[in-house]
């Protein structure tokens, strides 16, 4: 019994030692099992963090190249519009095109963060709206149109989307930064959670070990997987140190780029300012001298008019009056010319009006033949349907004559001149960016030598002109595409070398009332009777002594009784002085106190006087806001001008009538 009891206990120590094993076998198993599902989990959520690294980083380096690139691109620009090589703009080109493929690029890696996704969008349309206005002015470059393309390259460095856009790269780079610190904090601690994994795994071994020594193989096992994760938790950390390394260096290279960029950039802005002052000063030149050799030649007739006149006066001669015609046609010219310098310079504003085209080249055509002389043959052909445009007359008059005189300079002063009227109906995209319509075309079409395509290409450019040195000031057809620009309309030209010349102006039709504004009466065709009921008494303000002394003998020989006003502190006083004043006849320009100026201290005293400007060049002054409805009359200025804008400020004054002021005067 004793050794069936033995045996038993035997068996029952080993049943024991089997069960101990089998659930220490449970245990280790469990526990590995369970020990392996963690270290997986926190071997992917490591790598999950690298990787959300890695696009953070893609995205800073992504943004980084793409302001460098537009850099780049918009530098071309500025050495293309500047040095009008190709080369430079086919560089423009490729990379503006490649700073649209990356962005399109950004905005496919931030499509799953909803905040860099929006500023990427909005990225995108920054770039089309600046790549609009920089596209113009490669555009105009391309036509040859320099000024203009230098203009809006020079607007286009100063308008508010290129900040907009680099704060909004600025803004998404933030944003990935801070981004990017918590995915390495996340990256940190999965790193953490895997040493941890490990020391568990190390403890689980001792205990193994502690627990059952017949288990010692599975703690080597255990040990062996410690030493192993350590190894991979080594790994990991040399290459997140390595992926700083190679992000800090990225990052200063990057640093030292955008630095190289930001001089490039300020070399290049100093260089173009040194470029526009020296076209300014080129372009300068060539007015001067333009404009110097059209005023000597006028200067000459109106000098040697008035010289032959007074010898013919002196002789008793009855060609005094023909010298003094030719003198006064001389200074119209020079008047001429000064209005259009004053529209070149946008200092005299369009008076629009309805005009009918065909009256009014009709009324041109003595002008146009005393202009063009007797070789050149002038024709006309109207075929408008009497329709009528909305425009400035004396601007289009100064165009159409402008057109003539080009023309018989291109045909040598020999030649036939045709200028023509004629209706034409514009679809929507037909000519640029004209407005779908009827229009009105005037041509002007010469038999002379023609251009060739190279001229035909800078005609319109503010001082071109083919003509010698000192012939011409190049204002000429510049001045006619800026009129018809702001008249809505366009011009057109068709040449050929050898052959001709045709200039077509299609202005807008006005369906309105159409009127002609009446030819001057000269003063002295007026009746005594009426000269006689329209006098007043007329303080003249004026501070140039020629002028004044003009404008007073003229107020006069039309029956006025004027008062000069050398200063405008001395109007007060005179008004005082003599109060049968109707009217105030006010220069604009004037040192001290404007006209303007003046009208507006003495109106609250004198609420009932008439007013009238006298001006050749307003300025900066706002007409709409300064004269305050009142008339303008524009220097120089005939006596039948003076006459019939003195009785229309006479009309609208509320004083007494003349005769009303000498009856009571009696």
């Amino acid at each position: 019994m004793g050794e069936i009891s033995g045996h038993e206990v035997g068996q029952g120590s080993i049943s024991v030692r089997r069960a101990l094993a089998i659930a220490l076998a449970l245990m280790v198993a469990v526990g590995l099992i369970a020990l392996t599902v963690f270290v997986t989990n926190s071997s992917r959520q490591r790598d999950e963090a690298l990787a959300a690294q890695r696009h953070s980083f893609e995205v800073i380096i992504l943004v980084r190249t793409l302001q460098s690139t537009m850099a780049e691109a918009e530098l071309s620009l500025g050495r293309y519009v500047v040095n009008l090589q190709p080369e430079f703009g086919r560089v423009y080109v490729d990379d503006w095109r490649r700073a649209g493929l990356a962005i399109n690029r950004l905005r496919e890696v931030t499509r799953e963060n909803p905040q860099q996704a929006a500023l990427a969008a909005k990225l995108r349309a920054y770039y089309d709206q600046r790549g609009r206005l920089l596209s113009s002015a490669a555009l105009r470059t391309r036509y040859d149109q320099k000024i203009s393309g230098l203009a809006i390259f020079d607007r286009a460095g100063k308008v508010a989307n290129r900040k907009e856009l680099n704060d909004t790269l600025d803004r998404i780079i933030d944003i990935e930064n801070r981004v990017l610190d918590a995915r390495i904090n996340h990256a940190n601690a999965t790193l953490d959670q895997s040493n941890w994994a490990a020391t568990l795994l190390l403890a689980f071994a001792l205990l193994l070990v502690i627990g059952a020594g017949v288990l010692g193989y599975s703690v080597v096992q255990a040990v062996a997987g410690r030493r192993a994760a350590r190894r991979d938790a080594d790994e990991v950390a040399r290459r997140a140190e390595n992926l700083e390394e190679a992000v800090a260096a990225r990052t200063a290279e990057l640093r030292r780029a955008n630095t190289a960029l930001l001089a490039e950039a300020a070399e290049r802005e100093s260089a173009e300012a040194q470029l526009r002052q020296a076209q300014k000063m080129d372009a300068v030149g060539q007015l001067t001298g333009g404009i110097a050799h059209d005023f000597n030649n006028m200067l000459a007739v109106v000098i040697g008019g008035l010289e032959l006149a007074k010898r013919r006066l002196t002789d008793g001669s009855d060609d005094a009056g023909r010298h003094i015609e030719n003198a006064m046609e001389g200074a119209s010219r020079a008047a001429a010319l000064t209005r259009r310098l004053l529209a070149f310079a946008r200092a005299e504003p369009l008076l629009p009006e309805a005009v009918s085209p065909d009256a009014l080249i009709a009324g041109m055509t003595d002008l146009l033949d005393r202009t063009l002389g007797e070789r050149i043959k002038v024709r006309t052909r109207f075929a408008s349907a009497d329709w009528a445009v909305w425009v400035d007359k004396h601007q289009l008059e100064n165009a159409l004559l402008n057109l003539a005189v080009n023309a018989r300079d291109a045909m040598d002063g020999d030649g036939t001149l045709t200028i023509g009227t004629g209706t034409r109906i514009v679809g929507e995209g037909e000519l640029g960016d004209m407005r779908a319509g009827d229009y009105v075309a005037i041509s002007v079409a010469d038999t002379g030598c023609g251009m060739d395509r190279t001229v035909l290409d800078r005609v319109f450019e503010p001082f071109f002109t083919t003509k010698p040195v000192g012939k011409g000031t190049g204002l000429g057809l510049s001045q006619i595409f800026g009129f018809v620009r702001q008249s809505l309309g366009e011009i057109v030209i068709a040449s050929q070398p050898g052959i001709g010349t045709t200039v077509t102006l299609l202005l807008p039709r006005f369906s309105g009332v159409k009127r002609i504004a009446p030819t001057e009466l000269p003063p002295s065709r007026l009746p005594v009777r009426q000269r006689m009921e329209e006098q007043a008494t007329i303080l003249v303000v004026e501070d140039d002594p020629r002028v004044l002394n003009a404008t007073v003998e003229a107020l006069a020989e039309l029956g006025h009784h004027p008062i000069p006003c050398a200063t405008p502190d001395r109007a007060e006083a005179l008004i005082d002085a003599h109060p049968d004043v109707r009217l105030v006849l006010s220069d604009v320009v004037m040192p001290g106190t404007t006209g303007p100026e003046l009208i507006a201290s003495l109106q609250p005293r004198h609420p009932h006087l008439g007013i009238l400007f006298v001006t050749g060049y307003a300025g900066e002054i706002d007409e709409a806001a300064a004269f305050g409805g009142h008339g303008v009359l524009r220097k120089p200025f005939t006596i039948g001008a003076l006459s019939g804008a003195v009785q229309a400020a006479l009309a609208r004054t509320s004083g007494p009538h003349p005769f009303e002021a000498a009856a009571a005067a009696e």
